[in-house]
């Protein structure tokens, strides 16, 4: 074992967790109970330069000394280290107004996922909420820093997170006091009217502060919505590029990646034609669109049923895996329905077993759920998708902890997407609706390349944006319409969806091509998910080394 490398990984991962004291209490680590993730100028600035001395020490050792996996160790490090460091250096947080990634979005979804197992577990919220206090003031502070710097968000993103701010605050039963309370706790009242007062007089009023200097400083100042990309914001060049490197792991330029998505749109095409075409009567691609899109049949009006077809789903994908993957995850999965944040995401396993892997629905609107989305949906979120990942990843043994947590988007994302098209390989859709479902989350994914790269690097408007996503997918006009906010909001992110899917599907057809009839499905998957999350070109090598030694 190297020393300097596991030392490195070890102090790593405590300096995140200290700097992501929530992220340390979701995943079971309770030293930082108190503390609240900090936004103000000096601490990101201690944060830039701690970071950068990781950096400078990951790549002082020698790759030839290290083991395979020492090697692997090495790479994350780097990546996470150096990518995370520059985004703090974009000073993002100077136009922090964001409906979709905000924490004003996050916490609502959190809170009740805190495990608050032990009396003091609970006791310490008293503090953690007054740094959520702190943290509003100190974003508001930066916000006026952007406003001086003509940085800012787009002005319809600003209302859409007033709105949210004003639904926080204005709530009869404040998302922020369904806290988990400890099992048969006596303490358990007292603590919990603590804590409404705690919201009521210092939470809220911190939170109407920054509500009113993005009301009365950003939003006349604002940009339109014809001007929402990055291209229009000082700097915001070098910034897109930063923020393409750290969610695609490549060095792909906006041109190309906008060249792939417009490829991967017409190929699709022909598939809609070819699957979507027998069950809807038509193969007119505007037709067939059409369809999906307005046909009230095709439609949920209530929560419950999305969920149960979430379930069923699951259920499906968890009978199959067996004959596609060797390592299985421990950790079950569930699904819950909530009002709060995207139209979906995962959460993975507490590190102690105290909360399984959660697969969240937001159905506060269900009728923009269609029925043909939820299969495809549950595989990419759940099981064979991020569940199976994320799940494995964080129970790996003898593996850095950072490594089980590495926030790698084209690797997470890209791993998503490839199991919409594996389910479709294992036989779990259900009916030919159901995939047409598969084609839909493709052309929205396919869509992303195109207009994530033309809203922030070639000026596209919101409205071009929109009507670009409209004439090539199925998707409805408010879905489209919250997806352009969506990328706007979170600039490159997007991307890394489909850049992810096609290097691995890559780098699969390559393994298949080297081996032949020694290919194994099993081996391949294996390899893919038995290291943690990785960036692109690592996993390329692990591939090849695995290839190599069949």
């Amino acid at each position: 074992m190297n020393e300097a490398i596991d030392r490195l990984a070890h102090d790593y991962w405590d300096f995140h967790l200290e700097s992501s004291p929530t992220t340390a209490l979701i995943l079971g680590d309770h030293r930082f109970d108190s503390k609240f993730e900090a936004t103000d100028l000096v601490t990101e600035d201690g944060q830039i330069w701690a970071l950068r001395r990781f950096v400078e020490a990951a790549e002082a050792i020698d790759p030839e000394i290290l083991t395979v996996d020492e090697r692997i160790t090495r790479d994350v490090l780097i990546f996470e280290a150096s990518t995370t460091a520059d985004m703090l250096e974009t000073r993002a947080a100077e136009m922090e107004v964001s409906h979709v990634v905000g924490m004003q979005a996050q916490l609502p979804a959190f809170i009740p996922q805190l495990p608050l197992v032990e009396p003091g577990h609970a006791l310490a919220m008293r503090e953690k909420y007054r740094g959520i206090a702190t943290y509003f003031d100190d974003a508001a502070t930066r916000l006026r820093d952007g406003v001086a710097a003509g940085r800012v968000p787009m002005a319809s993103t600003a209302e859409k997170t007033l709105a949210q701010i004003d639904d926080l605050i204005n709530a009869e039963s404040s998302p922020f006091l369904a806290l988990m309370a400890p099992q048969g706790w006596d303490g358990e009242d007292a603590w919990r009217t603590e804590m409404a007062a705690i919201v009521a007089e210092v939470v809220n009023p911190a939170m109407q502060r920054w509500r009113d200097t993005v009301e009365n400083m950003v939003l006349p100042a604002a940009r339109p919505d014809d001007r929402p990309g990055l291209c229009f914001v000082p700097g915001g060049e070098e910034w897109y590029a930063t923020t393409l490197y750290r969610y695609t792991t490549t060095d792909m330029t906006p041109a190309e990646i906008h060249q792939v998505g417009l490829e991967q749109v017409t190929k699709l095409a022909e598939e809609y034609r070819e699957i979507a075409g027998p069950v809807l009567g038509t193969t007119d691609l505007g037709e067939i669109f059409s369809r999906m899109r307005d046909d009230p049949e095709l439609r949920y009006q209530e929560g419950p049923p999305i969920i149960e077809a979430s379930v069923r789903a699951m259920e499906k994908a968890k009978a199959a895996m067996g004959d596609w993957f060797g390592r299985l995850p421990k950790a079950d999965c569930a699904v819950i329905e909530t009002p709060y944040g995207p139209a979906a995401y995962y959460l993975p396993p507490a590190s102690d077993g105290s909360r399984p892997g959660t697969f969240f629905v937001n159905t506060s609107t269900p009728s923009k759920w269609a029925t043909f989305e939820i299969e495809a949906l549950s595989y990419h979120e759940a099981i064979p998708g991020h569940h199976l990942q994320l799940a494995i990843s964080g129970e790996l043994e003898d593996v850095p902890e950072f490594r089980k947590h590495a926030l790698i988007s084209a690797y997470a994302e890209g791993w998503g997407l490839y199991t919409e098209r594996l389910a479709d390989e294992m036989g779990l859709y259900g009916s030919a609706v159901d995939r047409i479902g598969m084609l839909s989350a493709d052309s929205l994914r396919a869509g992303r390349l195109v207009v994530d790269t033309g809203i922030h690097a070639m000026g596209w408007s919101r409205q071009k944006a929109i009507d670009y996503l409209k004439e090539n997918s199925p998707m409805s006009e408010v879905g489209i319409a919250a997806e352009v906010d969506r990328y706007i909001a979170f600039p490159g992110q997007a991307c890394s969806y489909m850049i992810g899917r096609l290097e691995i599907l890559r780098m699969r057809a390559e393994a298949e091509a080297g081996l032949g009839d020694r290919f194994s499905i099993k081996g391949f998957h294996d390899t893919v998910l038995s290291s943690g999350l990785v960036p692109l070109g690592t996993l390329d090598r692990m591939v090849k080394d695995w290839v190599s030694a069949q």
